[in-house]
């Protein structure tokens, strides 16, 4: 065993040789992979090793594309075979809701030039005999995916990562990571000791204790998992090929074929969790005690949509343990506070995933940088409040709604509130329907009396939207307050905080007094973030931006090198916020302060510590309405007699709260673009309009020689803005945008404009096609909406009201 290594990669099931294959690809080639026993002999080993190019992310889709694609190229490489069997996937409609998402997999598989085909249920059925086609309405055809063999596939990775010079060590138990001053690590396994320069954890069921031997309690928990195999059925006799893969979201069902018989697997109500504490270490190649009674109101619902499987013996019973993150997507990428130590787990659908895992982290780690957004797994996602506890609870609502469908405007309701602000009661008694950002519950719109706050799940518009639109135009023609506590916040001090942040971010970085739009990049000029900074004084600052991306930022800046003399921390449990905006925001302000807010004398992008009522606060002049408005900041102390007096004080001028969805239809309105919606690493500050906040007279700053090459060049897409005839329902999200019937760009985000009666989509195009007033259509739902670019907002173009 070597006693040196660029990388070491603890685990040998499919997602840890992936990780291997990838680095030694990249270039790395001394590279060390460990296992306590045989490689597969975790999940991987009894995974039914199903493959589908979907997903509810666009990014991870396109990651399951390359997994699949990638397997055609192991074999060729290494003249092994993967066991493919590429006979695409079925998913099943049983409602309008069903067929509803079925439209939009469809409007999104365009996009990501992926060969889908919505199909009547007797066209399902020619493609599946089994199919009982009274239960359903419709179906999409994907023609990508399949299943593989899980053993065929790791030895594959295995054989290619070997001959390129990778080392795999099996039965090789880690016993300790000792993190060395320069950031390497001691991996101390039980044939010795290697010096490795990274660390990667793809341990799957014992993540947990790898991570634990470095501090981290990561979200990751097993769950029981089970399927069988059927005796042979006589009505697969003749076929000329295998039935296709299909999803029942109805029965909560996946099947396939298995030589003469076939594969049926569930996500079951009654689901159960596996070692929730510590994985046994003696844990190889086993199977759990089979328990069909738990399945089978699953198994009836499969027997009913299904017949011919209620006719047929059972050849195989699998129960086995699956690890899962809180919403079901991997854990990939560093951890802050720990240089170079990577994860790699809960890597749920490993034969979907697990080639696209491998090849970001190798980026990652050689590059320093993904290469593609992957926010949607990326570890970052999680902050403190994703305790075991946590995790566990989370874990089940997961499982148990894999095959139901989570409709855009649905909010999980396990695990909460689990993080709230002083006023969260009193907007609950005021009607506030709440979702959860980071953990944190904030209000999306409030109930008027008399009605509950309920949002029936659709993709269409829902019935909130009489109560969305009348907040919308309290903000345009009176006053509303928003409580801002979800926002991302960041204090930075410290003597060598300007030049520190003058570095990290492309921006001009504020005087005292003064606040910037600043849009923070990777070393491509691509978007790490859209945030905003005021400066407080010459060595205080308060950041703010998204509240989800509070791990994801405190990551980025604690590897951009922080000298000494500057020292960062989050505030999001420190610092409490409103944005009040309106024709009448200020007036409600001045009634709570001595310091004169006029125009004049505070300025917008002003920004200055003062009192409002009794509550000392840091007030800036901005807010994302469009309005004339303001943010607020106060320590959680002082939040309920804030919104106490604010409330007080706006009586006389028609305040009104308002939530999350009116905040979306308003910032559309004026054509602001939103940080993980419509800016994302995947973008350049060129392609989204943010350039215009890049101070490129800078002696240099991170992204800069990009930033000014594109600048040079042009970009080749733009962000825009379109104003659709959208009947029925607004864009959600990664809908194809054709131009003369053929794909062209897609969109990021879209909400109805209830100010100026229109429905509005945010999306990027082609440059060449990006002209105000060119025409498009948008696909929503099957329909193909007419589409039209504004260039100018459709609310105050000038932006005279927010300057007011």
């Amino acid at each position: 065993m070597k006693t040196h290594a660029q990388a070491v990669i603890i685990g040998g099931g499919v997602v840890g040789v992936s990780v291997l294959y990838h680095l030694a690809v990249a270039g790395m080639r001394d590279v060390v992979l460990l296992e306590q026993n045989e490689l597969t002999s975790g999940s991987t080993w009894h995974a039914a090793g199903g493959v589908t190019t979907l997903n509810s992310d666009a990014n991870v889709s396109r990651l399951q594309k390359y997994t699949f694609d990638l397997y055609r190229e192991l074999e060729k490489t290494t003249g092994l075979s993967c066991g493919i069997h590429h006979n695409g996937g079925i998913y099943l409609a049983a409602d309008d809701g069903q067929m509803d998402f079925l439209k939009l997999i469809h409007s999104r598989a365009r996009t990501l030039k992926m060969d889908t085909e919505l199909i009547s249920v007797s066209e399902a059925k020619a493609r599946n005999v089994l199919i009982e086609e009274q239960h359903f309405k419709g179906a999409l055809w994907r023609e990508d995916g399949g299943h593989v063999d899980p053993w065929l596939v790791t030895q594959a990775y295995a054989s290619a990562a070997r001959e390129l010079g990778a080392e795999i060590n099996r039965f090789t138990k880690v016993m300790a990571l000792n993190a060395r001053p320069d950031g390497s690590w001691d991996v101390v396994t039980d044939k010795g000791t290697i010096h490795a320069e990274h660390v990667v954890n793809a341990a799957g069921l014992w993540a947990r204790e790898i991570g634990r031997m470095v501090g981290l309690d990561l979200p990751v928990l097993a769950m029981e998992h089970h399927y069988l195999v059927t005796e042979a059925l006589p009505e697969l006799e003749g076929l000329e090929r295998e039935i296709i893969n299909t999803s029942d979201f109805t029965g909560e069902i996946y099947l396939r074929q298995e030589g003469k018989g076939v594969l049926l697997g569930t996500y079951e109500q009654n689901c159960r969790p596996w070692s929730p504490i510590t994985t046994p270490d003696d844990f190889h190649s086993q199977l759990l005690p089979n328990d069909i009674e738990r399945i089978a109101p699953e198994l009836e619902r499969g027997f009913k949509h299904f017949p011919a499987l209620a006719r047929a013996g059972i050849k195989k019973l699998v129960n086995g343990p699956f690890t899962f993150s809180p919403d079901g997507n991997p854990l990939v990428g560093p951890v802050k506070g720990l240089r170079n130590f990577w994860v790699a787990c809960a890597v749920m659908a490993g034969f979907s995933q697990g080639g696209g895992v491998g090849l970001v982290l190798s980026r990652w780690i050689k590059d320093g940088d993904p290469g593609q957004d992957v926010l949607a797994m990326d570890v970052s996602r999680y902050g403190p409040y994703a305790t075991p506890a946590y995790t566990a609870i989370k874990v089940d609502e997961n499982y148990k709604r894999r095959f139901r469908l989570a409709f855009p405007n649905e909010e999980m309701p396990a695990a909460r509130p689990l993080r709230r602000t002083p006023i969260y009661d009193s907007l609950k008694q005021r009607g506030a329907l709440f979702g959860a950002n980071f953990g944190l519950e904030n209000a999306l719109w409030f109930a008027p009396k008399g009605v509950e706050p309920v949002e029936n799940p659709t993709y269409r518009r829902s019935n909130a939207m009489p109560f969305v639109r009348e907040e919308c135009l309290t903000v345009r023609e009176r006053v509303g307050l928003y409580e801002s506590s979800n926002y991302g916040k960041y204090e930075i001090t410290g003597k060598g905080s300007r030049t520190w942040l003058d570095r990290v971010f492309a921006c001009r970085i504020p005087r005292p007094g003064r606040m910037c739009i600043a849009p923070m990049l990777n070393s491509s000029a691509r978007i790490i973030g859209d945030l905003s900074i005021a400066c407080l004084a010459e060595d205080r600052y308060l950041i703010i931006g998204s509240g989800f991306a509070e791990t994801f930022h405190m990551r980025w800046f604690w590897s951009s090198d922080p000298p000494d003399n500057v020292f960062i921390r989050a505030a999001s449990s420190t610092l409490t916020g409103f944005s009040i905006a309106g024709p009448h925001a200020r007036q409600v302000l001045q009634k709570l302060t001595h310091q004169d807010l006029s125009n004049e004398a505070f300025r917008f992008f002003a920004v200055r510590e003062m009192a409002l009522g009794m509550s000392p606060a840091i007030v800036c002049r901005a807010g994302f309405t469009g309005e004339l408005g303001y943010e607020i900041w106060v320590t959680p102390d002082y939040q309920q007699t804030l919104f106490d007096e604010i409330m007080m004080a706006g009586e006389a001028f028609g305040i009104g709260l308002f939530g999350g969805r009116a905040l979306s239809s308003l910032r559309l309105e004026k054509n602001y673009g939103s940080f993980n919606k419509d800016f994302r690493p995947d973008y350049t500050v060129g392609e989204t309009g943010l350039d215009a906040f890049v101070d490129f007279n800078k002696p240099d700053f991170v992204g800069k020689s990009a930033a000014v090459a594109e600048k040079e060049s042009g970009p080749k897409r733009r962000f825009v803005v379109f104003s659709v005839d959208a009947p029925q329902a607004d864009v959600i999200g990664y809908e194809v945008v054709l131009k003369d019937g053929e794909p062209v760009g897609y969109c990021t985000s879209g909400s109805w404009g209830h100010f100026v009666g229109k429905s509005l989509a945010a999306g990027y195009v082609p440059t060449a096609l990006a002209g105000d007033g060119e025409t498009f259509e948008i696909d929503i739902l099957g329909q193909h909406c007419r589409a039209v670019i504004v260039e100018r907002p459709l609310h105050d173009p000038d932006g005279l009201r927010l300057r007011s």
